[in-house]
C-alpha cells in the first residue's frame, strides 16, 4: 500500500473565527472487519469500543463494516452486545442516541476461543468467510497481555487470515504496548512478528501520539518560521518534559506496573515519543515513512548517562505512605498487587544529551511519577538568558511586588490537561520604575475552538484503518528506544548503583531530583 500523506494538526491553517469548526476527517473508504482480541478486557470496554463507537456516529463508517470480539470468556452474543452498549453510554464522549448506538451494536459479534488454541482461529476464519457480513478487510486489534502477542500472530497467519502485503483485501495488526522489556526481547519479539507479517501490515500504538497537542507540536514547528530556527543549541538553553500523575497502583494497576516501573511504562516510549517530536530534525515531507525516519534518526543520537553518571544522573523513586487531603493513602510497597520488597521505580527523572549537530550541549530533562502533587504533561523548551542583565525583574502577586532574579524564555506545550501552548517572555511592568516581569502568551484549545478534542484512540483506530501509519512505531524505532533505555534498565539491575529514594505522596519526587538540575544550575519548571 502507498504512504499515505498524514493529518497532522497544525498543518491547515483555519482563516477566520467564522470557520472555526472541526475539518472533516478522512472518510474510511474500505469496508472493514475489525477483530478486537481480549474484548471483554478494561480497555476494550473503556476505549476502544467508545471510540469506534464516536467515529460511527461521527459517520466516518462505511456501511459495510462488523466488529467481532474474540475472548475466551463464555457470553453469548446478546449479553456481550448489552455489555458494550453499556460501555458506550458509560465512557463514549457522543451525545446518547438510542437509534445510533442499536445500530452500531448491530455490527458486533462475539466469537468465544483462546489465544493459544489453533483451532479457535480456524473457526473464526470460517465464521468470517462464511457470511457476507464481515467484508474481508480485517483490523486484528491485540488487546491482551504482551507475552500472547506473538502466539496471536502466529496462529491468525497459520489459519490464513493474514493475506499477502498488497493484495485485494488488506489485513492490519494492531499491537497494544508494552513491546518488548528491553532491546533484545524487542528485537525478537520484531523478528517474530514480521516472519507472519510485512512491516505495512504492523500498527504498533502509542496512545500519546493520538493526543492533538502531541500532534501539533510538529505542526507548532514546521508552519511556523519564527519558530523553528529557534529550536537549537544556540538559543536553547535546557529541554523539561514532565508526565504527572496523581493516582497509584488503584484499579490493580500494581499486577502490571511492578512487573514494568516508570521506566519501561513511561519513558522508554511515550516520554521518548514527546522528546522525538520536539527535536527531531524537520522530515523531507508528511509521509509516514520520512516523519518515523526523522524520530529514528533523533534516537540514534540520544546518549543516556554513562556508567560512572548514572547514579548522579538517573533518579529513581518510590512513594511512601502519606495524608493527601485528609485521605490516608498507602506506600507503593503496601498497593495490592505489589511486592512488599519490591524495588520498582513509580517515578524516574533522567538526564539525557542530544550528540548530533542541532543539539549538541543541550541536556534533556525528563521525568514522570505516580501520586505527584499534580496530573501534567508537558514540554517546555526553556531558551538561554540574554547575555547581559540590562533590567530589574520583579514578581508580583496582587500589588506586592519584590525583586527576583531573571526569568528564561520559555516556550511549553501542555499535552494535558488543559491543553494548549504557551510562550513566557518579560515585558515592562507599568510603574515608575523601569523594570520588567515575566508574563505569559497562552494559546489554549478550549478557549479557541469552542468543542471537545478527538480521543487518542478515536484518531489512532482511524488512522489504522485509513491505513495510515504516521502515528505508529516502526520496528526500527521501537529498537532505537530501547537501546537509550537498555543501559539504566542494565545499571538498574544492581539495586545499590541506582538506589531507590522515597518521597511524600503529593509532591514533585524525591529530593536528589531537585539535585539533578540544580547541580547544573537549573530548576523544574513545577518544583
Amino acid at each position: 500500500m502507498p504512504d499515505q500523506p498524514s493529518m497532522v494538526a497544525g498543518i491547515v491553517p483555519v482563516a477566520t473565527d467564522s470557520e472555526r469548526t472541526p475539518l472533516p476527517l478522512t472518510y474510511i473508504e474500505d469496508p472493514v472487519t475489525i477483530v478486537i482480541f481480549g474484548a471483554s478486557g478494561d480497555l476494550a470496554y473503556r476505549k476502544l469500543v467508545p471510540a469506534l463507537y464516536t467515529l460511527f456516529s461521527k459517520g466516518l463508517f462505511r456501511k459495510d463494516f462488523a466488529i467481532v470480539g474474540f475472548a475466551r470468556r463464555d457470553y453469548g452474543e446478546d449479553v456481550f452486545r448489552d455489555r458494550l452498549s453499556e460501555a458506550i453510554r458509560t465512557f463514549g464522549r457522543q451525545a446518547i442516541d438510542r437509534t445510533n448506538i442499536d445500530q452500531f451494536v448491530a455490527r458486533i459479534h462475539y466469537q468465544r476461543g483462546n489465544l493459544d488454541d489453533a483451532a479457535a482461529f480456524l473457526s473464526l476464519k470460517s465464521r468470517l468467510e462464511s457470511d457476507e457480513a464481515f467484508p474481508a478487510n480485517y483490523i486484528f486489534y491485540l488487546a491482551i497481555a504482551a507475552d500472547q502477542f506473538l502466539p496471536t500472530i502466529v496462529n491468525l497467519k497459520k489459519a490464513e487470515l493474514i493475506s499477502t502485503p498488497h493484495a485485494q483485501y488488506w489485513s492490519r495488526v494492531v499491537i497494544e504496548k508494552p513491546f518488548g522489556r528491553d532491546k533484545e526481547s524487542a528485537a525478537n519479539l520484531n523478528l517474530g512478528i514480521r516472519a507472519c507479517l510485512d512491516e505495512s501490515q504492523i500498527y504498533r500504538i502509542d496512545h500519546y501520539l493520538g493526543k492533538e497537542t502531541v500532534q501539533n507540536i510538529l505542526g507548532f514547528r514546521l508552519a511556523n518560521s519564527i519558530f523553528e530556527p529557534l529550536f537549537n543549541n544556540h538559543y536553547v538553553d535546557h529541554i523539561q518534559i514532565t508526565a504527572g500523575e496523581t493516582v497509584g497502583m488503584e484499579s490493580g494497576r500494581g499486577a502490571y506496573y511492578d512487573r514494568a516501573g516508570a521506566l519501561r511504562d513511561m519513558v522508554q516510549n511515550h516520554l521518548l515519543q514527546l522528546l522525538c517530536l520536539a527535536t527531531m530534525e524537520p522530515p523531507s515531507n508528511l509521509t509516514a515513512d520520512a516523519i518515523r525516519g526523522a524520530k529514528v534518526q533523533l534516537l540514534n543520537s540520544l546518549v543516556p548517562p554513562s556508567e560512572k553518571e548514572m547514579r548522579e544522573k538517573v533518579i529513581c523513586g518510590q512513594y511512601t505512605s502519606g495524608n493527601e487531603n485528609g485521605v490516608i493513602t498507602p506506600a507503593y510497597t503496601d498497593e495490592e498487587h505489589v511486592a512488599h520488597d519490591s524495588t520498582t521505580e513509580s517515578y524516574c527523572a533522567v538526564r539525557f544529551a542530544i550528540e548530533n549537530w542541532r543539539w549538541a550541549g543541550v541536556p534533556v530533562y525528563l521525568r514522570t511519577g505516580k501520586r505527584l502533587k499534580k496530573r501534567l504533561t508537558e514540554i517546555a523548551i526553556q531558551f538561554k538568558m540574554p547575555p547581559l542583565q540590562l533590567f530589574r525583574t520583579v514578581e508580583c502577586a496582587g500589588d506586592v511586588c519584590d525583586l527576583t532574579l531573571s526569568r528564561p524564555n520559555a516556550l511549553v506545550f501542555r499535552i494535558q490537561p488543559d491543553e494548549g501552548i504557551a510562550l513566557r517572555f518579560s515585558a515592562k511592568r507599568p510603574a515608575m520604575q523601569f523594570v520588567v516581569e515575566s508574563v505569559a502568551m497562552d494559546f489554549s484549545y478550549s478557549q479557541t475552538w469552542q468543542m471537545s478534542l478527538p480521543e487518542a484512540y478515536e484518531r489512532l483506530l482511524l488512522d489504522a484503518m485509513r491505513g495510515d501509519s504516521t502515528l505508529f512505531t516502526r520496528s526500527d524505532e521501537v529498537e532505537a528506544a530501547w537501546q537509550a533505555i537498555d543501559p539504566i534498565l542494565k545499571t538498574r539491575a544492581s539495586k545499590s548503583a541506582i538506589p531507590i529514594r522515597y518521597y511524600e505522596p503529593g509532591s514533585w519526587g524525591p529530593v536528589e531530583a531537585e539535585n539533578l538540575l540544580s547541580r547544573e544550575g537549573r530548576a523544574w519548571r513545577n518544583s
